[in-house]
């Protein structure tokens, strides 16, 4: 698995678990979902995320571009 798709299922996860907290925890979780969100628009900008960094340290993984030129 490479990191993009690792950092595709995190944040549908992520999503789907803030979702789940403002239905019933708190309303005031969409403000999580809303940060995911702006989190999601401001990478497909500048390509910085820092969840894909945590990913490929933890994790181990490696991104598209170096799976392709194996």
């Amino acid at each position: 698995m490479s990191v993009e798709r690792a950092l595709t299922a995190f944040a549908g996860l992520m999503i789907l678990i803030s979702l789940a907290l403002t239905q019933w925890v708190h309303p005031n979780f969409i403000w999580f979902t809303a940060f995911i969100g702006a989190n999601l628009f401001q990478q497909s900008f500048t390509g910085f995320c820092p969840a894909s960094i945590i990913l490929k340290r933890l994790f181990k993984l490696k991104t598209e571009r170096e799976l392709a030129s194996r």
